[in-house]
C-alpha cells in the first residue's frame, strides 16, 4: 500500500505526454519495499508508458570517500540487475544527481523522487522542481511514518516524539505490493556510466582515497536481508539484554544498509513483528522511535550539523564550563590515530577505522570523551562529527548527526552539574566496567587489528 500522505508534489507543473515516467532514485537504493518505485510503476501503467530509473553518481556529496562509494556501488550493481528482471532500465550517470535528473526529465511525462531530508538532498530536489517542465512527485519510503505526519515540529526528546509517532503506526505498518510494469524500457537508448568493474569505476571518481573499503560489510539488499535473518533467528531474543555489551555481538548491523536505502525500515519492522521474540519491542524502539526522531531533527533543525543545533540549556551549560581545566586535551590527529590514555576509547576508535562501524554503546562513550578531552565543546563537536562521518559507513545521515549531538545534550535532559560537562550527561570508564567486560572488548578489537 502507498499511503497518500507519503506523496508530496514539489512543483506546480502537470503530467505531460512524455516518453516515460522517470524515477530519480537517490536515497532509496533498492527495488524491494520501495514506495517511490512502485508509485512510478503505477503512474506509468496508467499512462501506458515505461519506467526509467536514473541514479547520479557525484563526487560532490559532503565527506564521502572511497569506503562509502565502494559500499554504495556494490548495492547499485544489485539494484540494476533486479530492475532489469522487472523490465526497467537503470540509467547510471557520472554527474550531479540534480543535473542528470533535469536532463532526463526533458523527455519524461512525470518525475518521481524518493524523499531525503538532509540539506543537500533538499537543495537538489528544489532545483529540479523549479527547472523541469513536468510534475515532480516526492515519495517518502525511507521512513515508516513520513516526517511531517509523525510530528509537525521539532521534538526535543524521545519522550515527546514517541506518543506522536506511535499513534500513527497502524496506518503505515503495511506491506508494499510490488508489480512488474506493463511496458518495459530495456530497449530504450541512453548514455550511461558502466559500473560493472568496481576498480575501474572508482578510478574515474575524484574522491578521497585515504579511507579504504572494509571487508566487514558488503553492500546490497541481499546481504542486508541475510544479516537481518541471522539477527532475527539468533540475536533478537537477547537484544534487550545484551545490545549495550560491545564485547558481544547482539546488534542487527542494519545501519549501513538503512543509510544507503538498501533495505527498507518498513520491511525490517514487519519482519520483526512476525516474531514472538521478547526483544522485539526494544528493537522497534530503536528502529522506529529513535531513528525517526533523528529525521525529525534534521528536517526541522537547519543547524543539525553544527554546535548551534543544541538545545538552549546545553548551550548555556557547555559555554559556561568551556574554560574549565581539562585533565587531558587531545588534538584531532591524536584522536584520529587512537592516541589517548584510555584503552577503551582507543579500541572504539580503532573499531570504527577498521570495520566501518562502531558499537552503539561505545559510540556514546566515544563522543562523551571527545567532549571532555577537547580544548572546548565547539571544537569537540567538530572533531566528533568529522571522525564519525569519515569512517562510519552509516555516517553523514540523520542518525549520525543526532548521535553526535546527543553526546553534547541533544534529545536529553539536564543532569547534575560537574566540571567540563556542566549539566550534560557524563560517562566514564568505570561505568563501562560495571555494564560489561570492557577488557574483553579491547581484546576483541586487538584481534581485529592483528588480522
Amino acid at each position: 500500500m502507498i499511503q497518500p500522505e507519503r506523496i508530496r508534489i514539489l512543483n506546480d507543473k502537470q503530467v505531460r505526454d512524455g516518453q516515460y515516467v522517470l524515477y530519480w532514485m537517490q536515497a532509496a537504493q533498492r527495488v524491494e519495499y520501495n514506495h517511490a518505485l512502485e508509485y512510478a510503476v503505477r503512474t506509468a501503467d496508467k499512462m501506458r508508458r515505461p519506467v526509467v530509473v536514473f541514479f547520479g553518481i557525484t563526487e560532490g556529496w559532503p565527506e564521502a570517500n572511497q569506503r562509502h562509494y565502494h559500499f554504495m556501488l556494490e548495492g547499485l550493481q544489485e539494484v540494476r540487475m533486479a530492475l532489469e528482471a522487472r523490465g526497467i532500465q537503470m540509467v547510471i550517470q557520472h554527474q550531479s544527481p540534480d543535473s542528470g535528473a533535469r536532463d532526463l526529465a526533458h523527455a519524461a511525462a512525470s518525475v518521481v523522487v524518493d524523499a531525503g531530508h538532509l540539506r543537500i538532498q533538499r537543495e537538489w530536489r528544489a532545483r529540479v522542481a523549479e527547472r523541469i517542465e513536468c510534475v515532480l512527485c516526492e515519495v517518502e519510503t525511507n521512513l515508516i511514518v513520513p516526517v511531517e505526519e509523525a510530528s509537525s515540529k521539532e521534538d526535543f526528546s524521545a519522550g515527546t516524539f514517541r506518543p506522536r509517532i506511535t499513534k500513527k503506526l497502524h496506518h503505515y505498518l503495511l506491506p508494499v505490493d510490488q508489480r512488474k510494469p506493463k511496458l518495459d524500457s530495456l530497449g530504450m537508448k541512453f548514455s550511461a556510466f558502466n559500473i560493472d568493474d568496481m576498480d575501474a569505476v572508482l578510478s574515474k571518481l575524484s574522491i578521497d582515497r585515504s579511507v579504504r573499503k572494509v571487508d566487514t560489510f558488503r553492500g546490497g539488499t541481499s546481504e542486508a536481508k541475510r544479516r537481518l535473518a541471522d539477527f532475527l533467528q539468533n540475536k533478537l531474543d537477547r537484544f534487550a539484554e545484551l545490545r549495550n555489551d560491545p564485547a558481544q555481538d547482539y546488534v542487527s548491523h542494519m545501519s549501513p544498509y538503512l543509510h544507503f536505502g538498501q533495505i527498507s525500515p518498513l520491511y525490517i519492522a514487519l519482519q520483526v513483528q512476525k516474531t514472538s521474540s521478547e526483544g522485539k519491542e526494544a528493537f522497534l524502539e530503536e528502529l522506529i522511535v529513535r531513528r525517526e526522531l533523528s529525521h525529525n531533527f534534521v528536517f526541522y533543525n537547519h543547524h543539525y550539523d553544527t554546535f548551534a543545533c543544541l538545545p538552549p540549556w546545553a548551550h548555556r551549560t557547555l559555554n559556561f564550563h568551556s574554560r574549565d581545566r581539562r585533565e587531558y586535551v587531545y588534538s584531532l590527529e591524536q584522536f584520529e590515530n587512537a592516541q589517548t590514555h584510555d584503552p577503551y576509547w582507543n579500541a572504539a576508535q580503532k573499531e570504527m577505522v577498521l570495520t566501518g562501524k562502531m558499537h552503539g554503546y561505545m559510540r556514546m562513550y566515544w563522543g562523551k570523551k571527545i567532549l571532555e578531552w577537547s580544548k572546548n565543546p565547539r571544537t569537540g563537536f567538530k572533531i566528533a562529527l568529522y571522525l564519525n562521518n569519515k569512517y562510519e559507513l552509516d555516517g553523514r545521515d540523520p542518525n549520525a548527526f543526532a548521535g553526535v549531538a546527543w553526546c553534547f545534550g541533544k534529545h536529553d535532559r539536564a543532569w547534575s552539574e560537574r566540571p567540563v560537562f556542566g549539566k550534560v550527561r557524563y560517562m566514564n570508564a568505570a561505568g563501562l566496567k560495571r555494564k560489561f567486560d570492557a577488557d574483553a572488548y579491547v581484546r576483541r578489537i586487538e584481534a581485529l587489528e592483528e588480522k
